[in-house]
């Protein structure tokens, strides 16, 4: 798609000459909390924010306003030629949710939010600017903490080929003895210590040891720390990576 027709069919845009109430209506139906202030030739000329408008009618003032009184011009961008490593620096800043991304002469190229960033990574997607951020899917922040009888594991890295999780077994709890079809498994014990099953063999574990699960082999982690959680750093590689690859052979939570 054309940086033009993408930028056409954005949720965000609102043109210098409207009113205060008509960017109400752009944030509102974009649920997005702001939108774009452009002019007739796509130049960026400012920003607004639900809690600019916010502010704005705590001081009596009138939603009949002009954009202009409202809008914030000295706002944060990057260039369409900038480095990733940019756009990172420029989202550390407590206070920036999205960031428009300009050319030379200050047309919109694109935008891109906090949330999609982190999705972006997420995923180990590369970046460029002709990335349609609104198709990611940012639903994938909400729910990559998931909870287990014996814990909660956090996704940290995700795409077609590999993932990444965190793993955080709690006093005593105990994973299913399980295989599966489709991935490898690698192990890194970042802290604590527990017992671990690879095939028939087991094995007392500790900190910054490595165990690697071939796919097929049956393999199960407990924690025996009646106060300490053990933690593990999981990374699968492999074609699938759904939770009906697990084929479990015993499990203490009736699974």
């Amino acid at each position: 798609m054309k940086n033009k027709e993408m930028i056409r069919k954005m949720d965000i845009l609102i043109k210098i000459n409207q009113k205060i109430i008509d960017a109400l209506k752009v944030i509102d139906h974009n649920a997005k909390g702001f939108c774009i202030v452009i002019n007739e030739n796509n130049q960026v000329m400012g920003t607004i924010t639900d809690g600019d408008i916010r502010r704005f009618l705590l001081e009596e003032k009138s939603i009949y306003s002009d954009i202009n009184e409202v809008m914030n011009t000295d706002f944060e961008y990057v260039n369409v030629l900038d480095e990733f490593e940019i756009v990172v620096e420029k989202f550390k800043k407590h206070k920036i949710n999205f960031l428009p991304i300009l050319d030379n002469r200050g047309n919109l190229i694109n935008v891109i939010t906090k949330k999609q960033l982190h999705v972006l990574i997420l995923e180990g997607r590369n970046w460029s600017t002709d990335i349609i951020f609104d198709d990611l899917d940012i639903n994938l922040l909400e729910h990559e903490i998931y909870n287990r009888p014996w814990g909660y594991y956090k996704t940290v890295y995700l795409n077609d080929y590999a993932r990444a999780k965190v793993i955080i077994v709690n006093p005593k709890g105990k994973l299913s003895l399980q295989e599966h079809k489709f991935r490898d498994e690698h192990w890194v014990i970042i802290k604590g210590h527990g017992e671990i099953t690879i095939g028939e063999s087991i094995k007392k574990i500790a900190e910054g040891q490595y165990f690697f699960v071939p796919k097929g082999c049956k393999h199960r982690i407990e924690n025996i720390s009646k106060e300490l959680p053990l933690i593990i750093s999981e990374v699968q590689l492999g074609s699938y990576f759904g939770e009906d690859d697990i084929i479990r052979y015993s499990d203490v939570y009736g699974r």
